[in-house]
């Protein structure tokens, strides 16, 4: 995060995750998980100590916004409160080095840090667009665009259908979209939900590899810039792009003509974030870690993920070949994370090998070779399917293979008829 703080000052000239964060302590926070760290944070607390802490996150949060109301400023309405959530994770990292001692402290402070995380992931993903956005003035776009001629352009027919179901189609994704973290700490929570009581994490669980996904994925925006159909196709939208940056203002009413793609300049507020689709990463993150709870929450990952990918492609945030990618780079993270808690094994790296070699043959052939994807779909699209349903059959059969198996029940001894 210092790193990072010194190329956005350096290289962006915007400040970076350390200054946002510790403004926030003081200043009206920016829109994000303030309070879904905070509830992560609460599953090493006792009831009692939960109620403590929401009560008092919620009363400083009181404190804040009717000092500024006295002020008259701060007031925006997406800025009012998340400043007592995070007063309250930094006293309970204090109370845990002056008041805790051996597995109490070291429980209290993976609670305090697991919360931290998940805000700073946030601030540091905010980040890496402003770079990208301020170091790439380039895109490549046309390059995706043509090779997604081999999906059959989903992006265009998801805008389209979208457009059909107005406006409740549309309010409905775009809320499942904007949520997406949200419905990550409910299923952290349920994953989490026994740490309070067992005094102790389990080995895996979702934020681990939500917060990889985030980490990692952002240094493949700087090697593929993408803005997505709807910036360099079409209009734009929330207050970036514009036509006149628009390749061609077709999106989502005609396909872009086969012709030999090139980089194009774009803004310097747009990120470039579409390659591979986090988004639909995050989605499928959910979905696997959604498999071993309960039918409800079962049901509710496999919506996420439909709807996810609905809204990416609907709403023209990423092309068809961005969500095959996104599908290879979270299977390959999980398997990685699975590999490294059990023990490096040949399965293990024989699994994350395929999907790192699946994802960087997708990268080069969506940069090198998308005019012969266009000019052959028939053969081009059925093999990119072919290469995702490769590691999504090998993540299956190797972690299956992982699961131990349960133990025979026992079945009980005849016993002989009383007289």
């Amino acid at each position: 995060m210092i790193a990072l703080e010194v190329v956005a000052r350096r290289h962006a000239g915007v400040p970076g995750p350390v200054t946002t964060q510790v403004r926030e302590i003081v200043f009206p926070p920016k829109p994000g998980p303030l309070y879904g760290g905070l509830a992560l944070m609460m599953v090493v607390l006792t009831w009692r100590q939960r109620f403590i802490a929401a009560g008092a996150a919620i009363g400083i949060d009181i404190v804040f916004v009717l000092g500024r109301w006295a002020a008259g400023t701060g007031m925006d309405a997406d800025h009012l409160f998340g400043n007592g959530a995070l007063w309250v994770m930094l006293g309970c990292g204090v109370i845990a080095v002056t008041r805790r001692t051996g597995r109490e402290r070291m429980l209290l402070l993976k609670g305090v840090g697991l919360g931290l995380l998940l805000v700073a992931g946030r601030k540091t993903g905010d980040t890496w667009l402003a770079i990208t956005a301020k170091t790439r003035p380039d895109v490549l776009d046309p390059y995706l665009a043509t090779a997604d001629h081999a999906l059959g352009n989903p992006s265009w027919v998801a805008g389209r259908l979208l457009r059909a179901t107005e406006p409740i189609g549309t309010h409905l994704l775009d809320w499942v979209y904007a949520e997406l973290a949200v419905a990550a700490v409910v299923v952290a929570l349920y994953q989490l939900r026994k740490v309070g009581t067992e005094r102790r994490f389990p080995r895996h669980h979702l934020v681990r590899t939500f917060l990889l996904i985030g980490l990692l994925g952002p240094a493949f925006y700087m090697i593929f810039p993408v803005v997505g159909p709807i910036f360099a196709y079409g209009p734009g939208t929330s207050g970036t792009g514009g036509v006149e940056w628009a390749v061609v203002n077709v999106w989502p009413d005609t396909l872009p003509v086969i012709g030999t793609p090139g980089p194009v300049p774009y803004d310097e507020l747009t990120p470039r974030n579409c390659m591979p689709s986090l988004h639909t990463a995050w989605a499928v993150a959910i979905f696997i870690h959604t498999r071993t709870g309960p039918r409800l929450l079962r049901y509710a990952g496999t919506f996420w993920l439909v709807a996810t990918l609905g809204a990416t492609l609907g709403f023209g945030y990423h092309y068809g070949v961005d969500l095959i990618a996104g599908v290879v780079f979270a299977l390959t993270i999980e398997a990685a994370l699975r590999a490294y808690d059990r023990g490096w094994d040949r399965s293990g790296i024989q699994l994350v090998a395929h999907g790192t070699v699946v994802f960087a043959a997708l990268l080069v052939s969506y940069r090198f070779l998308p005019v012969e994807m266009a000019d052959h779909p028939w053969l081009a699209g059925p093999l990119m399917l072919l290469a995702m349903g490769s590691v999504i059959h090998a993540y299956l059969r190797t972690t299956r293979a992982w699961q131990p198996e349960a133990a025979p029940v026992p079945r009980p001894e005849p016993q002989p008829e009383p007289a």
